[in-house]
């Protein structure tokens, strides 16, 4: 018998970028409309790095909430080579920030001010590992020399494997991993390091971005990989192994920005996640395991308390419509579309 109806607690979003400016405006009612909180990237140009900048950012997501909008923006710094280890501590301890994020130089978006030596931040991450606070990091080395698809694997092999070796009471999210590299590290290390997994990656293989042609829409990074990955990541996140759980890692850009000669990196999927993720579990025959992946998983890793708001998530026979373009506070936004029928809706709960 088919489920038609499955009510949760409201989701968490463990990686949401909501950029800025106008896209700020045009993008943050979305994920306030499904999720009661999210991870906030830190990528602004200029980045968020001082205690000073966290307050004025959160204070421009609180101001580009729809009034009533029960959304709480859960902020991060940016990990940067100049980083101040007594500032980041004195911030975790304010609760102003839940994480720090490690970006390698020029390995995604916004990404110029990332770390090019890990040894000059180690006292900042030796202060985190005391005081327990994540370190989220954007797991792809950058050397020229290494394939794009391989730059999760070297990466886990060369930095990461090293650093925890080096620094194992540190805890660590690898945000959005792609390849069952990434799968297998997690799930041979101990409880100190966990994942989260996009939409995206759950639904797409590396055919999405050339089939019929490029598909700028569909580029991401990290970039989509072989099938066989999608297929261990899917495994992961119905697994109800507690050490995987959901980051969009929605990621708008204007469109004319993606469907250009040099389009930028990145999949907006906060309109439509939640109604694909739930296909995606029922695919899986594993729409238990959704509450936990969505809803529990990540905040228990970060020390949150347990949602208490309730979303639900309504089946229906036909295909839903899904929205295909955000336009919005002067922004022209495409919508992801995952290439196969949705038939979940999320909406309130009563």
């Amino acid at each position: 018998m088919t489920q038609t109806d499955l009510v949760i607690p409201r989701p968490d979003d463990m990686h949401l970028h909501l950029r800025d400016g106008d896209m700020l405006r045009a993008v943050t009612p979305a994920s306030a409309r499904d999720f009661g909180r999210a991870i906030i990237m830190p990528n602004l140009v200029p980045p968020v790095v001082t205690r000073g900048d966290v307050h004025a950012y959160r204070a421009r997501i609180l101001a580009a909430l729809p009034d009533g909008a029960d959304f709480q923006p859960l902020m991060t710094m940016y990990l940067t080579e100049q980083a101040d280890a007594d500032e980041i501590a004195a911030a975790h301890a304010a609760g102003e920030i839940v994480a720090v994020k490690l970006y390698p130089a020029g390995a995604t978006t916004n990404s110029d001010s990332g770390v090019r030596n890990l040894d000059r931040v180690m006292p900042v991450l030796e202060r985190m590992a005391e005081i327990g606070l994540p370190l989220c990091v954007h797991g792809e080395v950058t050397d020229a020399e290494i394939d794009i698809f391989d730059r999760e694997a070297v990466f886990i092999e060369h930095v990461l494997a090293p650093l925890r070796r080096r620094l194992p009471e540190l805890r660590v999210v690898m945000e959005h991993v792609t390849t069952a590299d990434g799968i297998d590290y997690v799930r041979g290390s101990g409880g100190d390091i966990a994942a989260t997994l996009t939409v995206q990656h759950l639904a797409l293989n590396r055919n999405a971005l050339f089939v019929g042609g490029i598909r700028p829409h569909n580029y991401c990074l990290p970039v989509l990989k072989r099938e066989r990955h999608r297929l261990a990541l899917r495994a992961a996140a119905t697994s109800g192994d507690r050490r995987f759980f959901l980051g969009t890692d929605s990621a708008p850009h204007p469109r004319h920005a993606k469907e250009a000669a040099c389009g930028c990196a990145g999949c907006f999927t906060a309109p439509v996640a939640l109604g694909i993720l739930a296909q995606i579990f029922e695919q899986e025959e594993a729409l238990d395991d959704l509450p936990d992946f969505a809803s529990g998983f990540g905040a228990a890793f970060y020390g949150l308390p347990p949602a208490t708001a309730r979303l639900r998530l309504r089946r229906s026979d036909r295909p839903v419509d899904l929205p295909a373009r955000l336009s919005a506070a002067g922004v022209d936004v495409e919508i992801f579309d995952p290439g196969f029928d949705v038939h979940w809706w999320p909406e309130p709960a009563a």
